[in-house]
């Protein structure tokens, strides 16, 4: 079988298993987010949190509570890394310098898991399991609240109330990522990842040396990181890591794993706003944009540029050879797509075009199908954008969903998508414009400079992939990039929430002759052709600087 019929066939495959998974999945969260019983067990971690799962919040509250939640889970996270060395289970492992702490910790719990360490080597099991997985859950629940909190603003009026943070928190832990972890981390064992709390010991002979390796609890952490769209490796080769993702089975378990639950919020949508064509529509729009990345970037991976890469079938730099360039590259856009940041082949070593695919793919706001919660609240914001546009072309007052797209609502949305270009691009020019940070590429020219636009690219839309070759285990990218994942996390929840109170706020407007239809394939060609423009030509320049000018000259 030839590698390009077999990358091919993968997709198919990943596809059909995604459209299985969509109506029960979709339905299922629906169930959850708008159920009124609590569980025994979580009426327990209401009690122990204080919290009133009944009570309803307006969006103040609920950007409060996020907030609250989000800044004591910084604290216990740097705190658990500074206090490491005292710490049972550490494997011998010293307290994690002040710098990188503050950035791991800003990184988990932002649900960007940008990582500057090589886990095998800095983190014992306690921090490992105890906090970096704890926070893989949480933060993913997190992102689903702020998803849902919006949903409810377009299905209720005249009501500033979007439901108890706490309460969808708890849920989406609960009954959604708990239960699909249990199960996806028995796939991965069985298929040989590794899971245990043993110790450093010596493996093989390498070049008349040994080796040596550490064990951990590496399944259960492997599933949570795809499942919520996190990323954090337990070892430096992150999922090219044959402990990690051990067979080309696995490989296509773990990107459905990415994939599953930012598709199936789509089909959640249309059933809490109770018009399931609406959820259709964002899942078209969705999957457009991930076919069509993806077969552009088997495309540049495949095409054979000299007898070198036709010896190989394609170019096979910086990939496994388990899993070859159609599976690589599928890989690759499912995680730059989606705010996941895990890694099985090196992403630096991919073609110049294929480099830019990576990156456009995070900089459109990683919508299609984008992270937990986050891509489909990043994707219905460009959806309000698309209809105010319209309304524009039409001179009509730019509706979506029964609730009138005004002035206010227009300005959280303009504000929501302006916040992370300004984020990437201006601590981007501030590192190449420094004289200090550049000495952390390790290429000059235009890759070097795409290095550092991966880094910040990455690390502000909470992807927390990286391009490689960057020495990003400094006191100024530490830093830096750690206020961007804490801000490119948060400010734009402060929009997204203030835009659900106003809309929840409103009353129904009827449907009219003149109401744009965004339920029919003309809307979903002018969603995505919005976000291609709005979005995409806010990076054209700085792509052109890096790998547009490094595809072009190769």
């Amino acid at each position: 079988m030839s590698p390009v019929l077999a990358g091919v066939l993968q997709l198919l495959a990943l596809t059909a298993a995604l459209a299985l998974a969509y109506r029960p999945l979709g339905d299922h969260m629906a169930k959850v987010y708008s159920s009124e019983k609590h569980y025994k067990p979580e009426k327990w971690i209401y009690k122990a949190i204080g919290a009133n799962p009944s009570a309803q919040m307006r969006w103040p509250a609920y950007l409060r509570g996020v907030l609250a939640f989000s800044a004591v889970s910084v604290l216990f996270l740097y705190g658990l890394q500074r206090l490491q060395g005292v710490l049972p289970g550490s494997l011998g492992f010293q307290a994690i310098d002040p710098d990188q702490a503050f950035n791991t910790a800003a990184s988990f719990v932002a649900n960007t898991n940008w990582q500057s360490y090589a886990g095998e080597q800095a983190m014992g099991h306690v921090v490992q399991t105890g906090g970096l997985a704890v926070q893989n859950f949480v933060s993913a629940a997190v992102g689903m609240a702020v998803a849902v909190a919006l949903v409810r603003g377009f299905a209720r009026s005249r009501t500033g109330e979007l439901g108890n943070f706490w309460a969808d928190l708890v849920r989406g832990t609960v009954r959604i990522l708990l239960p699909i972890s249990v199960i996806g981390a028995l796939v991965l064992v069985a298929c040989g990842a590794i899971q245990n709390f043993s110790g450093i010991h010596e493996v093989g002979q390498f070049l008349g040396g040994t080796q040596q390796w550490n064990g951990g609890a590496v399944a259960s952490q492997e599933v949570i990181k795809e499942l919520g769209t996190n990323g954090g490796g337990y070892f430096n080769a992150n999922s090219a890591h044959p402990f990690e993702n051990p067979t080309p089975f696995s490989n296509l378990f773990e990107i459905f794993l990415i994939l599953v639950i930012p598709f199936a919020l789509t089909r959640t949508f249309g059933r809490m706003v109770g018009n399931l064509r609406q959820g259709y529509a964002i899942l078209a729009t969705m999957a457009t944009i991930w076919l069509g990345f993806t077969a552009l970037m088997m495309w540049t991976e495949f095409a054979h540029h000299g007898p070198a890469l036709q010896a190989a079938g394609g170019a096979m730099e910086g990939k496994e050879t388990r899993f070859g360039v159609g599976a690589s590259a599928i890989f690759s856009v499912a995680t730059t797509l989606t705010s996941t940041g895990a890694v099985n082949s090196f992403h630096s070593s991919f073609t110049g075009l294929g480099g830019g695919i990576q990156l456009l793919g995070m900089q459109l706001g990683e919508i299609a199908p984008g992270g937990v919660g986050s891509g489909l609240y990043g994707m219905l914001v460009m959806a309000i954008i698309a209809v105010f546009i319209a309304g524009l072309m039409v001179g009509r007052t730019p509706e979506y969903l029964g609730k009138k797209i005004g002035t206010r609502e227009i300005k959280f949305a303009a504000c929501y998508i302006l916040v992370t270009p300004a984020l990437v691009l201006g601590f981007t020019a501030a590192a190449m414009a420094l004289p200090t940070p550049p000495h952390s590429m390790l290429n000059s020219g235009a890759h070097g400079f795409s290095e550092v636009l991966y880094a910040y690219t990455s690390g502000a839309n909470n992807n927390g992939s990286a391009f490689g070759g960057l020495n990003a285990d400094t006191h100024w990218f530490n830093s830096t990039i750690g206020i961007a994942m804490l801000l490119g996390r948060f400010l734009p929840m402060v929009f997204v929430l203030a835009l659900a109170g106003s809309l929840a706020e409103q009353k129904p407007v009827p449907e009219t002759a003149g109401t744009l239809r965004t339920d029919k394939p003309l809307y979903t060609g002018l969603l995505v052709g919005t976000i291609l423009i709005v979005t995409g030509l806010t990076y054209f320049p700085a792509l052109a600087l890096g790998p547009l000018a490094e595809g072009l000259a190769s």
